[in-house]
């Protein structure tokens, strides 16, 4: 018998029971629709982590304090300022994947303008900074080098920091306080939006770091120094060049410790993303306990249809239909059901995870190979929920069939 006729008897049989088969159909509708929703918010969710961790900057190598030892009791990562301007202008000097480098002075204090006030944080920068997070100007420019060689008190703000202080005044031109000092505002950063923590990126003002160590803190250690590789296959030589040059600058000996740590933007996004995967991983395996109960539906459905159905079996058989003809016919009929089932899941799925989306501001993802993955999976469950019936209804004896009542 032709596949277009089993397709055709199998659909035939279904619309003869409508609601009897809306009904077994449903947990594969509620199993295929719920993997969908989930998997798309896990999508989506990675999707605007990498986002995040893109907009931290271009092939970007954060290099921070690492542990110290008092009196031989650890104080932890980042427990002392072990970096210095003098770690900043070795990196520049002697680095050959290094395209640019930054000390990043940070601080946070209560800024002032005519029109109100905010608290903010502040980071000292060079002018590679820029670069370095490949972050451009609304307004105005970013500071040159010669205002960092000078000292002198101009800064940028983030669109945030510009909202809340100016609203829809120009910004660029006015003078703001910071920490009592003022300082004229020469440009206005592009928006970039929440980092992959949660916190507002364009929340900041930057000012040359010169100027934030003499004016704002004082002080000559860093908390923190930016550079960028020459393209994202020099990241991990660049990390290893760094890594010798600064255990030069601290004049550290082949036996000890690192006393700072070099990590890439690939780290962070990993280690961003890895929790978000075992999470949608989850929630995808709890959604799939729908599909194992829908196919359990069929195989019961299919059971009840090979036992009314004794008769019509009975004559196939008599009249010359061989047993592997039947168990095709109801396994084409289970499988018909689990795609059908499959398909209307599909959709339901595609159109909440899109409703989701738009009343909660999620971001959701939905793959075509997920999308694939879950009609086939449905097919397969009605191959193997509904072979038992199938197998079962063409072993049947045709005198005995034909007998049946």
């Amino acid at each position: 018998m032709k596949i277009q006729t089993l397709v055709k008897l199998a659909l035939q049989a279904i619309k003869r029971n409508k609601m009897r088969a809306t009904l077994t159909m449903l947990g594969i509708i509620i199993g295929v629709a719920a993997v969908i929703v989930m998997v798309a918010i896990g999508s989506g969710a990675r999707a605007r982590i990498r986002s995040q961790i893109n907009n931290l900057g271009t092939n970007m190598i954060v290099i921070t304090p690492g542990s110290a030892n008092t009196a031989g009791v650890s104080q932890g990562a980042q427990a002392f300022p072990t970096l210095s301007l003098d770690d900043v202008t070795k990196i520049r000097a002697e680095g050959q994947y290094v395209t640019a480098v930054s000390p990043v002075v940070v601080s946070r204090s209560q800024v002032v303008a005519q029109a109100g006030n905010w608290r903010t944080m502040i980071n000292g920068v060079d002018t590679d900074y820029q670069t370095i997070r490949d972050w451009q100007t609304d307004d105005g420019a970013f500071f040159g080098a010669d205002d960092v060689r000078g000292q002198r008190a101009v800064a940028v703000i983030g669109h945030t920091v510009a909202q809340k202080l100016f609203g829809d005044t120009e910004p660029v031109g006015q003078d703001i306080q910071i920490a009592k000092a003022p300082f004229k505002i020469v440009g206005v950063l592009t928006a970039k939006g929440q980092t992959a923590s949660g916190s507002d990126s364009d929340d900041v003002i930057f000012v040359p770091y010169t100027t934030a160590a003499t004016r704002l803190n004082g002080k000559n250690r860093i908390p923190q120094i930016v550079a960028s590789a020459g393209s994202e296959q020099d990241i991990p030589a660049a990390q290893d060049e760094i890594r010798g040059l600064v255990r030069e600058s601290h004049r550290l000996s082949s036996g000890d410790e690192d006393d700072f740590t070099v990590r890439n933007q690939t780290d962070l996004a990993q280690a961003a993303e890895s929790s978000t995967r075992v999470m949608t991983l989850l929630l995808a395996a709890i959604a799939s306990i729908s599909l194992l109960v829908g196919g359990i539906g069929i195989m019961n459905i299919m059971l009840v249809s090979v036992t009314e159905r004794t008769r019509e079996i009975g004559i196939r058989l008599a009249i010359g239909a061989r047993g592997s003809d039947v168990l095709t016919q109801f396994l084409v009929e289970s499988i018909v059901m689990g795609i059908l089932g499959g398909a209307i899941g599909l959709a339901a799925g595609v159109t909440g995870a899109k409703v989701l989306g738009h009343f909660t501001g999620w971001e959701t993802v939905i793959s075509p190979i997920v999308m694939l993955i879950a009609i086939g999976f449905s097919g397969a469950v009605g191959v193997f929920f509904g072979y038992y019936p199938a197998r079962k209804a063409a072993a049947l004896n045709p005198i005995q069939a034909l007998r049946y009542e």
